[in-house]
C-alpha cells in the first residue's frame, strides 16, 4: 500500500497495475523507459485532468488573430493567446513557428508551459462539424444547440451535458436516444419525460425512477411495463390526467420533494452496469473486465480508473473522457484515436505520443502543442528519426533527475483556474485548498448583458407564471436566481419549449440546476457494502457510501424484487 501525498488516503498498486505501466512504457534509442508506479492515489490523479476541462464557463473576448469579438472558454484576462475556431483550423498561421530547442537547464513542465503560454489556442474546441451551434464545446455533428457540452448528435438541445443522440430536450445530463427531455438524467430511448432519472424506454411520464417501458406514470420508482400509475399503484387514465394537471399547475417541484423522500423505502440497485461483464464502477455500458470506471459508454474493454470514456476505448488506465478507438492509453484527458501513448491532453488521433497537447494525427510526438499532421517533433520543433530518439531519451533522462517523468501536467500549466472546471463538480474544494495544492484559481467575473428588468425571485413567486410564459416580453427581462441572486435570461427556443410541455419557467440560474442534476447521480468512488435486504450477504462495490439513506440491494435480489 502507498499513502496519497496529497489526500493522505492508502491506495494499492497492484501487479496487474505495473504489468500495464511496462507495457505502455516507450522505448528510444533501444531502450525501454520505464514508467513508474504512480504517486497519488486514483482520485487525485483524475483530479488533475478534471482540472484541464472547462466545459461551462464561457466569455465573451476577442480573436487574437483577427479581433473579432468570439464567444470562448478562455476569459478575457487569460494570459493565452485565444483565436476563434475557424481561425484557428486555417492557414493564416504557421504553429511550427513555435518551435523551440529543449533547455536542459530547465524543467520540462517549465518549458512546456512557456510553449503553451504562446502558441494559440482553439477558443471553443469546436471541430467544425456541428451547426449554429455557437455556444457550445467538447461536441459535435451537433444542432441548433445552446449551452450544450460535451453532446454528440444533439439537435434542439438547451443546457443539456454529455448527451447523445437526443432532440428537443432542456436541462438534461447523460441522456440518450431520446426526445423531449426535460430534467432528466441517465435516460435512454425515453419520449416526453419531466424531472426522470436512470429509465430505459419510457413516454409521457413525470417523476420517474429506474423504470422500463414505462408510460403515463407519475411518481413510480422501480416500474417495468406498466402504465397509468401513481407512486407505483394503477390509477384510471381519468385520475393520471387530474393529478398531471395538479404537477403542471404550480405543484412540480413539490411533489418532486414528497417524490424524493417516498422512493427511499424502495431498494436501489447496486450499480448501473449494462450489459457489462467483469466489470466495477457505475455508469457502465457494454463493458468488458473494467474496473473501477464510471460513465463508460459506446464500449470498452480492460480499462482501469476512468472515467466519461467510451466508443470503443480498450486497455486504458488513468483516462478522463478519452476513447473513440484508444488503445494501451495512459494518464490521458479528452483524447480520441490514440495508440500506445501516455500523458496527453486533448489530442486526436496518433501514435505513441508523450506529454503533448491539443495535436491531431500526429506519431511520435514529445512536449508539443497544436500540431497536425506531424511526426518527430519535439516542443514544435521537427528533427530526423535518430535525432528525435536521440533526443526524447536524454529529456526523459533529465526528467527522470526532476522527477517529472511519470507525473500527469503539473496543474499550474492548466489555462483554466479550478473553479471553471469539472474538478470543481466531482471534488470541490474552497479558493485557498485549491491554491495549496497548486492549482490555478479564476476569480473574473463577466459583466452581464444589460436587461430591460430584472425580476427578482420574491417577485417571481407572486406572478402568475403561466401567463408569464405565454408572454414573449420575458425575453427582454433577467430573472434573478433564488439562491444566487444572479440573473439569468430565457431565449426564446427554451420559452418555445416550456410552452409546449406546459411548465413552468425556470427559477434557478443554470449553474445551479446542473448542480442539482450532478447531485442526483452516484459520485465517482466506490465502497465496500453487504446486500441490504435480511438473509443475503453478498458483498459488493458500490457508489452509495454506506452513510447514504438509500436502501441497496445486490444485482439478484434486486431484479427479484422488481420483476
Amino acid at each position: 500500500m502507498k499513502t496519497c501525498p496529497k489526500c493522505q488516503s492508502q491506495f494499492e498498486i497492484t501487479p496487474e497495475d505495473l504489468l500495464f505501466y511496462d507495457k505502455v512504457s516507450p522505448i528510444f534509442n533501444g531502450k525501454k523507459f520505464q514508467i513508474p508506479s504512480p504517486t497519488l492515489c486514483q482520485e487525485c490523479r483524475a483530479q488533475r485532468k478534471y482540472a484541464f476541462r472547462n466545459e461551462r464557463k464561457i466569455y465573451k473576448r476577442k480573436c487574437d488573430l483577427t479581433g473579432a469579438n468570439i464567444v470562448s472558454l478562455y476569459s478575457p484576462d487569460k494570459p493565452h493567446t485565444v483565436y476563434r475556431d475557424e481561425d484557428w483550423w486555417s492557414d493564416s498561421w504557421d504553429v511550427m513557428s513555435y518551435g523551440r530547442d529543449f533547455d536542459f537547464n530547465k524543467s520540462f513542465f517549465e518549458q512546456f508551459k512557456e510553449l503553451i503560454l504562446q502558441v494559440p489556442r482553439r477558443g471553443m474546441q469546436q471541430d467544425g462539424t456541428n451547426e449554429n451551434c455557437e455556444y457550445t464545446t467538447y461536441g459535435r455533428t451537433n444542432k441548433n444547440c445552446y449551452l450544450a457540452f460535451g453532446c454528440i448528435n444533439a439537435e434542439d438541445a438547451y443546457h443539456c451535458s454529455n448527451s447523445f443522440f437526443i432532440k428537443n430536450s432542456i436541462d438534461c445530463l447523460w441522456i440518450m436516444e431520446s426526445e423531449l427531455m426535460y430534467e432528466c438524467v441517465d435516460c435512454k430511448k425515453c419520449y416526453n419525460l419531466v424531472f426522470s432519472q436512470d429509465c430505459h424506454d419510457c413516454q409521457d411520464s413525470y417523476l420517474l425512477d429506474d423504470c422500463r417501458t414505462c408510460h403515463h406514470c407519475i411518481a413510480c420508482k422501480n416500474l417495468r411495463n406498466k402504465k397509468y400509475h401513481i407512486y407505483n399503484k394503477p390509477v384510471s387514465q381519468e385520475e393520471f390526467a387530474k393529478y398531471r394537471n395538479k404537477l403542471i399547475h404550480g405543484e412540480l417541484y413539490s411533489e418532486l420533494k414528497k417524490f424524493d423522500s417516498w422512493k427511499l423505502q424502495l431498494p436501489f440497485l447496486y450499480a448501473r452496469l449494462g450489459n457489462s461483464e467483469n466489470s466495477s464502477g457505475e455508469y457502465m455500458e457494454n463493458a468488458k473486465n473494467c474496473d473501477h470506471c464510471f460513465d463508460m459508454f459506446l464500449g470498452a474493454e480492460d480499462c482501469k480508473y476512468c472515467c466519461g470514456c467510451g466508443g470503443q476505448c480498450k486497455d486504458t488506465m488513468d483516462c478522463v473522457n478519452t476513447g473513440m478507438g484508444s488503445e494501451t492509453v495512459y494518464e490521458a484527458h479528452a483524447s480520441t484515436g490514440l495508440y500506445h501513448s501516455a500523458f496527453n491532453n486533448f489530442c486526436r488521433t496518433g501514435n505513441y505520443a508523450y506529454y503533448c497537447e491539443n495535436i491531431g494525427a500526429c506519431d511520435q510526438c514529445f512536449g508539443c502543442v497544436g500540431l497536425n499532421h506531424k511526426k518527430y517533433c519535439i516542443l514544435n520543433k521537427q528533427y530526423s528519426k535518430e535525432a528525435y530518439e536521440q533526443l526524447v531519451s536524454q529529456i526523459i533522462e533529465h526528467m527522470i533527475k526532476s522527477k517529472e517523468w511519470g507525473e500527469f501536467f503539473h496543474p499550474s500549466i492548466s489555462p483554466f483556474g479550478y473553479n471553471e472546471t469539472i474538478a470543481q463538480d466531482f471534488l470541490p474544494v474552497a479558493k485557498e485548498r485549491a491554491l495549496q495544492l497548486g492549482f490555478n484559481w479564476s476569480d473574473y467575473e463577466a459583466q452581464f448583458p444589460k436587461a430591460e428588468k430584472i425580476i427578482k425571485d420574491e417577485d417571481m413567486k407572486n406572478m402568475d407564471q403561466k401567463s408569464l410564459a405565454f408572454n414573449d416580453d420575458i425575453l427582454n427581462y433577467a430573472i434573478e436566481c433564488e439562491i444566487t441572486k444572479k440573473p439569468f435570461r430565457i431565449i426564446k427556443q427554451e420559452l418555445d419549449f416550456y410552452r409546449k410541455m406546459e411548465l413552468l419557467l425556470p427559477h434557478l440560474h443554470p449553474d445551479i440546476r446542473h448542480q442539482r442534476r450532478l447531485a442526483r447521480r452516484s459520485p465517482r468512488r466506490l465502497y465496500h457494502r453487504t446486500c441490504g435486504k435480511q438473509g443475503c450477504n453478498i458483498k459488493f462495490d458500490t457508489a452509495y457510501s454506506p452513510s447514504r439513506p438509500e436502501i441497496v440491494y445486490c444485482e439478484k435480489c434486486y431484479l427479484e424484487t422488481v420483476y
